[in-house]
């Protein structure tokens, strides 16, 4: 993505309240803010306009993100179709301040957006159906505009759903790779802004540790990675069936030696040299 400046205003002062978003040289805007006000949101002059919108929140039983992607013409009389809903407790929406959004623009980028967040495996989707708009070519080459621009705004106001949880290093400079080895396995991976990735093949211990039962997080994340069939038993190992991200060093390095370990210490670059190392040059 281009480089961008964007400013947000703080409504009240409080990041967590009502604020606003706008990227230099671009006509969108983003209106945010929680549930718990969403009448100061709704009175906004931004929500009479036609945009699409996100209504955010964390599933109780999974303890995973949740979103609900939608567009309308008049973003308050909309949402105010949800409150009857009770998995959300943000708001977020966004319109264009030259009013050049038409129904068939939103409905192109409600699609697009239900696509990438499906893509993207960060949030349960609450959309039932995906939408979707066909455009003539050249409209269509705008909305790819305007939707990465809204890519650009919509994590630094909190919502990370869209962003693919295996990142891919977009500079030309050569992705390092880092390994951690227990025994005679070893897994693979990469640092990103958001952790670690663990590639596709990459091996670990087939059982835990006793220890880790005083760790409750780690075999909960282990569990959930074979429950979910992206880690899976192979001869006396385990081994990875995709490319995995971790929050952390730490937690992947746990999951691979199958107990708590330090990640500073446990990933090595091909050269031997410990992220604690490399973080002390």
């Amino acid at each position: 993505m281009p480089s961008a400046t964007l400013k947000i205003f703080l409504v009240f002062g409080d990041p967590k309240r009502l604020r606003t978003a706008v990227l230099s040289n671009w006509t969108g805007k983003a209106v945010a803010g929680p549930r718990s006000e969403i009448e100061k949101v709704l009175e906004r002059e931004e929500s009479a306009s036609a945009g699409v919108y996100f209504l955010t929140g964390i599933d109780p039983e999974l303890n995973k993100p949740t979103v609900y992607i939608g567009e309308a013409e008049t973003i308050r009389d909309r949402i105010k179709g949800h409150l009857g809903k009770d998995f959300w407790n943000q708001v977020l929406f966004f319109i264009s301040t030259d009013e050049n959004l038409t129904k068939a623009h939103i409905r192109y980028l409600e699609g697009r957006l239900i696509d990438i967040a499906k893509l993207a495996e960060r949030a349960v989707l609450m959309n039932s159906q995906r939408g979707g708009s066909k455009l003539p070519e050249s409209d269509q080459a705008d909305m790819e505009i305007f939707l990465e621009k809204m890519q650009q705004v919509l994590p630094a106001l909190g919502i990370e759903v869209f962003v693919p949880t295996v990142y891919r290093q977009e500079t030309e400079d050569k992705l390092e790779l880092l390994n951690c080895q227990i025994k005679d396995l070893t897994a693979t991976g990469y640092l990103t802004p958001n952790g670690i990735v663990v590639l596709s093949g990459s091996q670990a211990v087939l059982h835990e540790r006793a220890s880790a039962k005083k760790y409750t997080g780690v075999l909960a994340n282990r569990n959930k990675l074979i429950e979910e069939k992206h880690i899976v038993e192979e001869g006396d190992h385990l081994i990875f069936t995709k490319d995995v991200e971790f929050s952390s060093p730490s937690a992947a390095a746990a999951v691979i030696h199958g107990g708590s370990a330090n990640g500073l210490l446990a990933w090595k670059t091909q050269d031997g040299k410990t992220l604690k190392e490399l973080e002390s040059v």
